[in-house]
């Protein structure tokens, strides 16, 4: 279903509710996911970092981080394959090897790598479904982190490990933790894609409800 996103409003809307009228169970609630023991000290002065993440569709990752308060900026693209300035349609047919990414810019000083990750696993998506995410299907909806230093390689790793050994998950997580190569950012038309159309279907049954989540969840972090 790597093209549902493109069919029509009423196409989606009856798809993605016989999805959800079958997935209930596992998709009427986000999971409440502890504090990871390993994770960096917030900065003492204001700064920049990057973070590269794949969950899903793009549209419902950015729509979660862009209301995160100490993350200043969240564009949607594609990582993690080998095919140079791919676009949506060569990332859709999975052959490309990029997921639908967003890369996430932050300011150390407000938020911690060990924050953004508890947000990524509690209430952005589920990181245990491989190579898929709610109605969506394919490599290009795997989930991953894109390290792109040692701390935040050990940091992930460790979260990682903390979360299943928890058991706070029916199956195991599946998330993929590799090096980050190359971030490329999607068409305009996908930048705040829910913000800009959030009577589409697949936004309303999809994505709003991790916003809603968030704002749950996290009302200190909230905004």
């Amino acid at each position: 279903m790597s093209h549902l996103r493109l069919v029509s409003p009423l196409a989606v809307a009856a798809i993605v509710l016989l999805f959800f009228a079958a997935h209930r169970h596992s998709t009427s609630a986000a999971t409440a996911v502890p504090d990871a023991l390993l994770d960096n000290k917030l900065a003492l002065q204001k700064g920049e970092a990057k973070l590269v993440l794949a969950g899903g569709c793009f549209w419902g990752l950015q729509a979660v981080f862009e209301h995160v308060k100490g993350v200043d900026h969240v564009m949607a693209g594609y990582s993690g394959g080998t095919m140079k300035n791919p676009n949506y349609e060569q990332v859709s047919s999975g052959e490309t090897g990029h997921a639908e990414s967003i890369e996430i810019i932050y300011d150390p000083s407000k938020i911690t790598l060990g924050t953004l990750l508890k947000i990524f696993f509690s209430v952005a998506h589920d990181p245990t479904q491989l190579n898929r995410q709610g109605p969506d299907s394919g490599t290009q909806y795997r989930s991953v982190i894109f390290y792109n230093s040692a701390d935040q390689h050990r940091i992930a790793q460790a979260y990682v490990k903390q979360l299943d050994d928890a058991k706070l998950f029916q199956d195991r997580i599946v998330t993929q933790i590799v090096p980050f190569v190359v971030f490329y950012r999607a068409e305009d038309y996908h930048q705040n894609y829910a913000a800009h159309q959030p009577e589409n279907p697949y936004i309303a049954q999809c994505d709003a409800p991790k916003v809603k989540h968030l704002r749950e969840q996290f009302p200190e972090l909230y905004h």
